[in-house]
Order: C-alpha cells, then structure tokens, then sequence
C-alpha cells in the first residue's frame, strides 16, 4: 500500500509549478506516493499533455513490459524522463541493479547520485557524483560535507562515466530530452526528494 504524502494536496494535479508531471510503473514500486509527493498524476498520456514523465522502478520486481511501451511511446516527442528507484529500504533491493534493468530496456541513463549505506546495510547518504559531496539524510534537511577518500575511490569509475555523458549532453541534455537521470528515491526518510524536485524545477516555465 502506498504511504500517503505529507504535502498538502495538489489543487491541479499533473502540475508542480507549471510542470505536468505524469508517473508510470508497476505497482511494487508505488507509482501513486511518487505521484503524490511531487505533484504528478498516475497513468497514460498523449505527449502533449506532459512535461516530464517519471518512470518508477523496484528493483525486486523490475520494469513490467507496459513501462517499456510508455517509454518507447515517449522517444519522438523528446519528452524529458526520470527514473525513480524506490524499495530502498528493501536490503536485497540494489540501485545499480535497477540501473542496469533500465539500461536494458529503456535507454542508457545517467546516475548524477550514488547511494551509501550505514554500517547496518541501510541506505543512508546520497554522493554526488559532480562534485563529490555527501548529502547525510539522517538529519533534516540533509547534512551536505566533503566525502572521505574510500568514498571516491569506490565512485571513481562512475563518476568518469557521468562526466562524460554530461560533457556530450550538456547542461540541459535533461531538459532537452536527451539525458536520462537515474534518482534513489526513499521518500519516508526524504532521501532523493530534494534531487527529484531540483529537476522537475528546471523544467518550470
């Protein structure tokens, strides 16, 4: 069952600050809380009618053959996509394998965060991996500090790797259509939340 948001409703759903927001995915990843928290709606829709679509994926179930037909169905219209990564608190639940799911079946993403873990196995932190930093999400609003030496030792390949696609896309390869970021999203901890709301704002008219 999906958590109810803690933000007020919104008046016009499909839109966050003029943005109409569409979220697509198999119900074990709760299209309908990623729906409610950022102000999107669940469901088809003609390109047209969308800004951003959001394609959530759960690791443990991976990505059901009608996410992949809405994907497709969005590729000429060039309408700017997330994927969300929910079942964080899932243990046996790994980002980078929902990445790779992604990859395969949709198009080749892009992963600007990495998750870390506590010494419990539980995600915990997001690293960028622009600039290194560690955002903390076990305090609010996340703690944001300079990662430590193993931390950017682990990431170092991944973060060639992003570097590259953002010197192809550009700046606004998102925004554009181009690019595809991959977000981990644990809303009831608020990790990933400030991030997704950071995309979904550059597309604000």
């Amino acid at each position: 069952m999906a958590i109810p948001s803690s933000n007020p409703p919104n008046p016009d759903p499909g839109r966050k600050g003029g943005v109409r927001i569409h979220v697509f995915g198999h119900t074990s990843a709760h299209p309908e809380q990623i729906a409610a928290e950022f102000g999107g709606i669940v469901g088809p829709s003609e390109p047209s009618e969308c800004d951003l679509a959001i394609f959530v994926v759960n690791p443990a179930t991976g990505i059901s053959p009608e996410s992949i037909d809405q994907w497709e169905g969005l590729n000429d219209s060039m309408v700017p996509r997330l994927v969300i990564v929910t079942g964080l608190d899932n243990p046996e639940a790994d980002f980078d394998d929902a990445v790779l799911i992604a990859n395969r079946v949709f198009d080749l993403t892009v992963t600007p965060y990495l998750v870390l873990h506590d010494d419990n196995g539980v995600a915990c932190a997001l690293i960028s991996l622009e600039d290194l930093k560690v955002y903390d999400y076990t305090t609010t609003p996340p703690k944001i500090s300079e990662s430590e030496p193993e931390h950017r030792a682990l990431v170092e390949e991944f973060r060639t790797e992003y570097l590259a696609a953002l010197d192809v896309m550009g700046k606004d390869g998102f925004a554009a259509g181009l690019m595809f970021p991959a977000i981990p999203v644990w809303i009831e901890k608020g990790i990933g939340v400030d991030i997704v709301k950071k995309y979904i704002a550059q597309l604000e008219p």
